[in-house]
């Protein structure tokens, strides 16, 4: 639950933060001084390049622990594949593969 509300929180700042960001624009935009092309830049400036930056670090932990529970899934599903068959993983002990192909060297 404490998640959910931290991400809720985190996307109401992104959307203040882009409201902030579309009125400076459209401030740069209107002015005399201004240009259209100059609130196109403010607003990808200041807007979308430290807002994309911002929810790209904000989710790094939830992306580590999705990738973290899909791997142990993973594991898992490996785990009881071997579990299933023979009892015994191919080439599980530390030794070759007894069909592996000899290295090439060169003549002496």
């Amino acid at each position: 639950m404490a998640a959910a509300t931290f991400f809720t929180f985190m996307y109401l700042v992104v959307i203040a933060w882009t409201y902030v960001a579309v009125m400076m624009a459209v401030a740069e935009a209107t002015s005399t001084q201004g240009s259209v092309l100059g609130g196109m830049v403010t607003f990808v400036l200041y807007g979308v390049v430290p807002m994309t930056l911002v929810v790209y670090l904000m989710r790094t932990p939830a992306r580590r622990k999705a990738m973290r529970a899909r791997e142990a899934a993973e594991r898992a599903a490996h785990q009881a594949t071997l579990a299933q068959g023979s009892g015994a993983a191919p080439d599980a002990g530390s030794h070759a593969a007894a069909d592996a192909v000899a290295p090439m060297r060169k003549e002496p």
